[in-house]
C-alpha cells in the first residue's frame, strides 16, 4: 500500500504518467468537462470534497510550472481564490520555483479545458473554483 497522501488510484496513476506541460484541471462542481477529456469524478455531495482539500493533495504529488485561473475567480469568489494562492505560495516555497500564473476569462478557461489530459470534479460550489495546473519537472 502506498505510503504518501494520495491514495485515488485514478489520480494516481494519471499524475505518473504526466509529461513536462502536460496540463489537468481540478473544477467545482458546476464546470462542463468536455465529452474528450478523461472524468475523474470526486464529487459526492455539496461541498465533498472541497476544491481546496484537492488542490493540497494534488501538490503533494505533483511538480507543477504553470497555473491557469478565470479572472472571475479573484473578483466573485475572493476567499477561496485566496486559500489558493496562499496554497501556491507555499508550494512554490516547497520546491523553490516559481510558477506562471495565467489568467483568462471562464470562457477561455473552458475551452482550455479541452487541452487537458484529465478533469478533476470536486464537491466545491464555489462560483470559479477551477484551476488548470500545467505539470514541471523535479529537476
Amino acid at each position: 500500500m502506498k505510503k504518501t497522501t494520495l491514495i485515488n488510484s485514478d489520480i494516481s496513476y494519471l499524475l505518473a504518467t504526466l509529461g513536462h506541460t502536460d496540463e489537468i484541471t481540478i473544477c467545482d462542481a458546476g464546470l462542463p468537462i468536455p465529452d474528450a477529456v478523461s472524468r475523474i469524478d470526486l464529487a459526492l455531495t455539496h461541498g465533498v470534497p472541497s476544491f481546496i482539500d484537492t488542490v493540497r493533495v494534488i501538490l503533494t504529488e505533483s511538480q507543477i510550472e504553470g497555473v491557469v485561473m478565470a479572472e472571475e475567480f479573484a473578483t466573485v469568489s475572493p476567499e477561496l481564490y485566496q486559500a489558493l494562492m496562499t496554497e501556491l505560495e507555499a508550494e512554490q516555497a516547497r520546491c523553490n520555483k516559481t510558477f506562471n500564473i495565467q489568467y483568462v476569462t471562464h470562457e477561455q478557461f473552458k475551452c482550455r479545458t479541452h487541452d487537458s489530459k484529465a478533469v478533476i470534479r470536486t464537491g466545491e460550489c464555489t462560483p470559479y473554483a477551477n484551476v488548470i495546473f500545467q505539470a514541471g519537472v523535479v529537476f
